[in-house]
């Protein structure tokens, strides 16, 4: 099994910037990757970005890239998003996941609500 928990969301006016966080434990040591997924309101959950434990390789939806940067702490099983330039359509409840021995983990979600 493996928990997920994810902080940092909030408000924040159309430019601005947030950093999401997503803590996870229990059996983390085989964990291919851990990334982001979105859902807004009427809307079905997308990807957002990914991150490979163990080489950092990244990958980003083509509607965030050069906007949102995902890293890792490889010693606190932490993902970090810093999100920035936000935009009024970023507004959505934001998922950790992780992908565990071929299984895909889910968080219960972070909400971001970007004003405009």
């Amino acid at each position: 099994q493996v928990q997920l928990v994810e902080s940092g969301g909030g408000l924040v006016q159309a430019g601005g910037s947030l950093k999401l966080s997503c803590s996870a434990s229990g059996r983390t040591f085989s964990s291919y990757a851990m990334g982001w997924f979105r859902q807004a309101p009427g809307k079905e959950r997308e990807f957002v970005a990914q991150i490979t434990w163990s080489s950092g390789s990244t990958s980003y939806a083509d509607s965030v890239k050069g906007r949102f940067t995902i890293s890792r702490d490889n010693a606190k099983n932490t993902v970090y998003l810093q999100m920035n330039f936000l935009k009024p359509e970023d507004t959505a409840v934001y998922y950790c996941n992780a992908i565990v021995d071929g299984m895909r983990y889910w968080g219960k979600g972070t909400l971001v609500t970007v004003s405009s």
